[in-house]
């Protein structure tokens, strides 16, 4: 197999002509090639030559005007951007790990010993850059095969390859998941045996490759898997939380692990917004610990959507997850995501549309795309119920907002402006002052409006004795 029509960009042919006159082989290796085959764009280079790649990055980008090399000594790797390509070079190597540690210790090594430390068949092929042979494909594990398959397993021994680096274990379903391929059942069942091994990886790491899966176009496969294998449980207990059922006086109730992955699969059709896929993720996430059980209303949740706003904090900042306005949004929608879905049970007035709007300000958008994802029944009448309900209360939505201007708005009268009309220092009666010409709003009583509200100030403040300067 030749893909020397592929490779036409003179990135490649230079590398080939460079190493050559280096008396060095080089080829493209990786993700690149398996790209390449699946017609998946890439614009990420892996070169590896049997010869110092720092040397050979600089001598390239010397024949190609690259004035830019940057090198990343403690690694032996060198990048150059060329054009729309990143590429990457190292030197062929081989590695050896310690038990307590994924960084191995490298040698330096030929295409083969490269070849074999790479973690999966369809990330081991290589094309030879080199005149002699330019454009052949060099495929020692049968990747092109496993590729045909749909198959992710291991050059040699799974055990081995997944304990010397347990990050591997990830990456496999990550890519079973972006790929919708299937794990070979001897690298799955090595996984499970290895899923301990991944206590030695960092959360920032593990938490960039989940939030691969949660990007890719089927996540549930990934987190299906990540169940299955036992690797959840070592970073993310309360999802697996979620999982099974319990029959008690014959009554049921719905397995929040499987429901939370259809919702988080509902929000993937509408949006590509990672955080609000991590809303899916969390939106019932508290629902474990606030299961309770009934003789006559049955199974009860109550109160999981104001435990899991204040779950999602602690499992951020255990996962190494952004601590910053992110984290804010998923905890808002979390502890919001019941609203909308109770306002379709009853005549929507504008006052809870307008408390909705108040407190969800400008993240309401994706607070009803989670809502409309949360509606997982069988029955599709009650489906179709909801749905035509939401679509009323977002109707009214756009209607009060444009008529009441409420999403993130602060009352019109400062705490300033009391003061300063009664001639009273900070006290209680503002706060009180201020709330009460909030909620007048919010019911309807008075438009959202300065000269109405500057009228209720002066009432509510004649009411508790105080007077005008």
């Amino acid at each position: 197999m030749n893909f020397k029509q592929s490779l036409d960009h003179k990135i490649f042919s230079t590398i080939g002509k460079v190493s050559d006159g280096m008396g060095e082989r080089s080829f493209v290796i990786g993700g690149f090639v398996r790209d390449l085959m699946l017609k998946r764009p890439c614009k990420d280079i892996d070169v590896v030559t049997e010869g110092s790649g720092i040397k050979l990055a600089k001598a390239v980008a010397k024949e190609l005007g690259i004035k830019q090399v940057t090198v990343f000594k403690n690694f032996g790797t060198a990048m150059i951007v060329c054009g729309e390509y990143e590429v990457e070079f190292v030197g062929a190597r081989k590695e050896s790990y310690s038990r307590g540690s994924r960084k191995p210790i490298v040698e330096d090594g030929t295409l083969e010993d490269d070849q074999n430390r790479r973690d999966f068949t369809i990330n081991a092929m290589a094309i030879a850059l080199s005149s002699v042979n330019f454009g052949e494909l060099v495929d020692p594990f049968e990747g092109v095969k496993d590729l045909d398959l749909g198959l992710i397993r291991t050059p040699l021994d799974p055990d081995i390859t997944f304990s010397d680096d347990p990050l591997r274990m990830l990456r496999a379903i990550r890519f079973a998941s972006q790929l919708d391929f299937t794990i070979v059942k001897d690298s799955k069942d090595a996984i499970t045996r290895n899923a301990e091994r991944l206590d030695i990886i960092s959360m920032e790491r593990i938490h960039t490759e989940l939030n691969k899966i949660i990007m890719s176009d089927r996540p549930s496969i990934g987190f299906k898997l990540l169940f299955s294998t036992k690797l959840l449980d070592r970073f993310f207990p309360e999802m697996s939380a979620l999982y099974g059922v319990e029959n008690r006086n014959g009554v049921t109730h719905k397995d929040n692990f499987y429901h939370t992955l259809q919702v988080l699969e509902n929000v993937c059709e509408k949006s590509d917004d990672l955080w609000l896929r991590w809303a899916a993720i969390m939106h019932d996430i508290a629902k474990p610990p606030t299961k309770r059980f009934h003789p006559k209303q049955g199974w009860t949740f109550h109160g999981h959507e104001d435990r899991g706003a204040r779950m999602v904090p602690k499992i951020f900042q255990r996962l190494k997850l952004p601590m910053d306005a992110k984290m804010k949004f998923v905890q808002k929608l979390v502890l919001l995501h019941l609203r909308p879905i109770a306002l379709t049970k009853e005549v929507v007035t504008d006052s809870a549309i307008r408390r909705l709007l108040y407190e969800a300000g400008d993240d309401i958008d994706s607070l009803m795309i989670l809502c409309r994802a949360d509606i997982t029944s069988k029955n599709e009448s009650k489906v179709l119920r909801y749905l035509k309900n939401y679509d009323i209360v977002i109707e009214k939505i756009a209607e009060v907002e444009e008529n009441d201007h409420i999403r993130n708005f602060q009352p019109p009268v400062s705490g300033e402006m009391i003061m300063n009309t009664f001639g009273i220092p900070p006290s209680r009666p503002i706060g009180e002052i201020k709330k009460a010409i909030k909620e007048a709003i919010l019911d309807g009583d008075i438009k959202n409006d300065s000269d109405e509200a500057f009228d209720l100030m002066v009432k509510l403040g004649e009411g508790m004795g105080l007077k005008r300067v």
